[in-house]
């Protein structure tokens, strides 16, 4: 599948190298260093077509971005491996729903969403994957599962032996009774007569009538939601044999540490003998006006519709970044109020001929962003800056930090 066209990053200018990148391993739940390496590979779950892009899914999007910026800035490679889930019930659901054709729906909010991540300034990945460009992929993993010992018939339909895993739990730290919870409320079936255990996932599910279906050794049908990300971040990532983990990071919003990277990974243990990634790094949720943000409460902002209010994409990624990844977090209107007044603020600043130095703030953004990617003290450092310039601060060079904006927080301004 198409990914959305490239965005030009520049070189950052810097008088330094980078510091060493930490972040938040949801595994240990600890910082951790990511290991000095010239290729990483990162995995980040995409979204599911029937409804995009939404602030939650910027804020994650926005996350990754700023770790693939940063490894690009410190001279490594980023292989980049996304997915489209554009085949799974919500999908359907929503098409039945409002009486269209499923793929015309999930068409539709594809390229909405890669127009979003564009006004955004988001990178795009260098292998963006349809779960149906995957059917075959996903039918070889579930062969392969199964040769293991893993697979097990319900009915018609196949499931993989989660829970008998030693260290099935450890992503997520959660008790058994909780993950059944859960999992019943994120797409999963605990209880369905039949399984081997409540927590073991579907992993080929067997065409329904009035749905579509796709021809496999496994019967007509399609994939189960987690087998898709494993069998696609194994395929392109491509794995180094050498390496103790298959990629170094496995990312996307804290609601999918449980069930479906906890999933991924148990797959991938049976598939390779490994940990799927080094560090599985979360973006925490994005509520409105003290609310949770969901499609079940109808309370969605989406991207598209404040860009088409008139809202600069600039913004919206300022307003994202003013608050910590890890954090759940409110948006409103006076977050959007407050973004709008600091991004003119610092373009006033930019926009001078004389400013303050530059240098040390380059130095301090990057100095922050290793830090488990503190944006508010970035942007806090950059605000300071503004201020010291627009009381008539002299010595620094706009460049120097335009394109430092630029590289590292994507910011162009």
């Amino acid at each position: 599948m198409k990914s959305w066209a490239q965005v030009h990053l520049p070189v950052a200018q810097l008088s330094q190298p980078l510091p060493q990148l930490f972040l938040t391993d949801s595994k240990t739940t600890h910082k951790q260093s990511l290991a000095k390496k010239e290729i990483y590979r990162m995995y980040v779950c995409g979204i599911t077509p029937y409804d995009a892009t939404h602030l939650g899914h910027a804020a994650t999007y926005l996350t990754f971005d700023l770790i693939n910026r940063y490894l690009q800035a410190s001279g490594s490679q980023v292989k980049y491996v996304q997915n489209i889930t554009d085949i799974d019930d919500p999908l359907l659901e929503r098409a039945h729903r409002d009486n269209v054709d499923w793929q015309t729906l999930a068409t539709s909010q594809i390229d909405l969403f890669r127009g979003d991540m564009l006004n955004l300034r988001v990178l795009p990945p260098q292998h963006y994957i349809g779960a149906v460009e995957a059917i075959d992929l996903v039918s070889e993993s579930v062969s392969a599962l199964d040769a293991a010992g893993s697979i097990y018939a319900v009915g018609d339909d196949l499931f993989f032996r989660n829970y008998r895993s030693s260290e099935f739990g450890n992503l997520s730290h959660l008790k058994k009774e909780e993950m059944k919870e859960i999992f019943s409320q994120r797409g999963g079936n605990p209880d369905l007569v039949g399984k081997e255990d409540p927590l073991d996932c579907l992993v080929w599910m067997a065409q329904r009538p009035n749905e579509p279906g796709w021809p496999s050794v496994h019967g007509i049908g399609r994939p189960g939601w987690h087998i898709e990300c494993t069998a696609i971040a194994l395929k392109y990532l491509e794995p180094v044999a050498s390496q103790d983990t298959c990629i170094d990071i496995q990312g996307g919003g804290s609601d999918l540490i449980f069930p479906h990277h906890e999933m991924c990974a148990s797959q991938a243990r049976v598939l390779t003998g490994k940990e799927l990634a080094a560090t599985y790094v979360h973006s925490a949720m994005i509520g409105l006006d003290g609310e949770k943000m969901s499609k079940s409460k109808g309370n969605l902002v989406f991207v598209s519709t404040l860009i088409n209010q008139g809202v600069d994409p600039m913004v919206i990624r300022f307003a994202l970044m003013s608050q910590h990844y890890r954090l759940d977090r409110m948006w409103s209107d006076s977050l959007l109020h407050a973004a709008t007044e600091n991004v003119a603020q610092i373009r006033n600043a930019l926009a001078l001929t004389e400013v303050a130095p530059t240098t040390e703030v380059v130095a301090q953004i990057a100095l922050a962003l290793s830090d488990d990617l503190d944006t508010p003290k970035a942007i806090a450092a950059v605000q300071a800056w503004a201020q010291r310039s627009m009381k008539g601060s002299s010595g620094g060079r706009v460049q120097e930090l335009t394109v430092a904006l630029d590289a590292l927080l994507g910011l162009a301004l």
